[in-house]
């Protein structure tokens, strides 16, 4: 077989619907024979069973006997894929018609550049939001905007397969907060460009996202704060950005684990942040 230019690698979990739509939108791209790899993280639905009967062998269906995580699913995918450039599309998303060839034609015109990611629309319980301020996209040295909060869209990027030799896969210790985590080990060597068009279609505000099941996300943006200053050598400045947001966000948790009665938890966390 032909090796694809592209491979997109869609996650997706009891998300049967959602998924066969996510799937159709990586299908109806103007950019032929992308490679679509979507991976079952062990749903006991009829997510499967729909994907097989919609699209047969024009997509590669790998299905896990149980459900590890978003990380473990994307690596899995990333492992199984054959095309130079990868993307990934969560099983809620939507990509618009034509962003997998503008995102590549992109990339081709950079050869010098790992990833992208591309603007989006956001609809949230149904209707179009606008982000807010601090919610829009910078480009280029991005480490600074990264470390408050996830600046870069999973649905909405396309890297370099030899990216994930830089930068590493996504850590499958953490249940949430993978993406910031990554995103936090790429910007601070690498730079992240913006392709400033709403290429992909960003739907929240539903019940099984990871940000609605899995409670106190801070505690992983912390553990990625700690981690990246462990095993990465920031520069002075990077080192003191981090430090500041590390503390910010620690004496929150903190406190919040306080109130709630989890003093060991806050004695733990207390005890690794006197080493920074």
């Amino acid at each position: 077989m032909m090796k694809p230019q592209v491979s997109a690698i869609i996650p997706t979990y009891n998300r049967a619907a959602k998924v066969v739509a996510a799937v159709k939108s990586v299908v109806a791209q103007t950019l032929p024979d992308i490679e679509i790899i979507v991976v079952d993280d062990g749903s006991n639905d009829d997510t499967a069973a729909r994907l097989l009967r919609e699209f047969g062998d024009r997509i590669k269906l790998l299905r896990l006997p149980r459900n590890h995580g978003v990380s473990y699913a994307r690596n899995r995918g990333i492992e199984l894929s054959r095309g130079d450039f990868i993307a990934f599309l969560d099983s809620d998303d939507l990509w618009l018609k034509g962003k997998s060839a503008r995102q590549l034609a992109f990339m081709q015109a950079r050869p010098d550049l790992l990833i992208s990611q591309t603007d989006e629309i956001w609809i949230r319980n149904g209707k179009r939001v606008n982000p807010c301020q601090h919610h829009l996209k910078p480009s280029g040295s991005i480490f600074a905007e990264c470390l408050p909060l996830c600046v870069v869209s999973p649905s909405a990027v396309m890297m370099r397969r030899k990216f994930f030799a830089a930068v590493g896969l996504f850590d499958e210790e953490l249940p949430a907060c993978e993406d910031y985590d990554l995103w936090l080990r790429t910007a601070c060597r690498y730079p992240v460009e913006l392709i400033p068009e709403k290429l992909v279609t960003k739907f929240g505000g539903h019940d099984d996202q990871l940000s609605h099941t899995i409670p106190a996300l801070d505690r992983y943006r912390i553990k990625s704060l700690i981690k990246l200053l462990d095993h990465q050598q920031l520069t002075p400045t990077q080192k003191q950005q981090t430090l500041t947001i590390l503390h910010k966000k620690s004496k929150i948790y903190l406190k919040g684990c306080r109130k709630r009665g989890r003093i060991q938890e806050a004695e733990t966390l207390e005890s690794v942040l006197t080493e920074f």
